[in-house]
């Protein structure tokens, strides 16, 4: 019974936690792009523009629930909350510090791996139902750049895998104890963050949405709440990433002094941090370039990779 209680109170606090974080992450997103690019940030509602953010949630709150006449009606009301639902089910792997988890799985990286596959019929669902050529466009833009990327994801993740011998997220951390995977496995780390990048669709790769292209892409006809569960899961997207790269790369909750949840909070931090600095800096590439960058370059990375650490593994052995 206890431990029943004690998976709910896990489950509850940690969707506070992940919705309260995404939407923070709105606010300071717009203070650093701000700070970096010179001008004003949010100032105006509340201390430090605080408010900012729950203004905005009142104002698509308000705003009318319009579904356009020629869509797929209820294909079109479901495409939204796939994207939450993925990424929130890809949560439940995530070991924050021992003993704070969800679900302890065996098979914790293919459940990652699963549900971010799934994730890419949120995109191409509502590009599609929407029955208009820009939010089309963004959906076919959508669905090859993630199939794509998602290839790369799971090749990154191979390398660290073979050396902590185990798909089991704490015993992957745990692998990690003398020596952090971002260093033997640094084409690892770069490819996933790559593919992280684009798989959350943020800037410079958010070609889906190219917004002086395809108006909003595969968005275009969304409104209100429907358009909140987007926006909501992009934030949610790169949380997730930050907190992969934090377990997979950096040692998870390890570290010297400091509490472990601390120390991945932390961690986590710093990598959303540089989400948000990516934004700032780059220009967006071409799609051609996106998806030669990918076949080109990130695939040879990723099998080179997994060649010289199986090669490895296998010359100590």
């Amino acid at each position: 019974m206890w431990e029943i209680i004690r998976s709910l109170l896990i489950v509850f606090v940690g969707l506070a936690v992940i919705l309260g974080m995404a939407s923070g992450l709105i606010w300071l997103e717009r203070r650093l792009l701000a700070l970096w690019q010179d001008r004003y940030g949010p100032n105006r509602v509340g201390p430090f523009g605080l408010l900012q953010v729950l203004a905005d949630v009142i104002k698509i709150l308000m705003k009318e629930d319009w579904i356009p006449p020629f869509a797929d009606r209820p294909v079109f009301v479901m495409a939204p909350a796939i994207t939450v639902a993925t990424t929130l089910m890809s949560f439940a792997i995530i070991v924050v510090a021992p003993g704070i988890t969800v679900v302890d799985l065996g098979i914790g990286v293919l459940f990652f791996l699963a549900m971010s596959s799934l994730g890419v019929y949120s995109l191409v669902l509502g590009g599609w139902s929407s029955n208009d050529k820009y939010s089309l466009l963004g959906g076919l833009r959508a669905a090859a750049q993630m199939l794509s990327y998602e290839l790369f994801v799971g090749l990154s993740l191979m390398g660290v895998v073979m050396l902590a011998g185990s798909f089991n997220v704490r015993d992957i951390v745990e692998a990690q104890r003398h020596l952090w995977f971002c260093i033997p496995q640094v084409v690892g780390l770069c490819v996933f963050f790559l593919a992280g990048l684009a798989e959350t669709h943020r800037l410079p790769l958010d070609l889906p949405e190219a917004d002086n292209e395809l108006v909003a892409g595969y968005h275009s006809e969304y409104s209100g709440m429907k358009f909140g569960l987007f926006f909501l899961g992009e934030y949610i997207g790169i949380t997730l990433i930050s907190a992969l790269i934090t377990t997979f790369f950096f040692g998870g909750w390890l570290g010297p002094w400091l509490p472990g949840i601390v120390w991945f909070l932390v961690k986590t931090m710093v990598f959303v941090g540089l989400f948000i600095a990516l934004r700032a800096s780059l220009p967006r590439p071409r799609y051609d370039q996106l998806m030669s960058m990918a076949w080109k370059l990130m695939l040879p990375l990723a099998l080179l990779n997994l060649i010289v650490t199986g090669g490895v593994l296998l010359a100590r052995s």
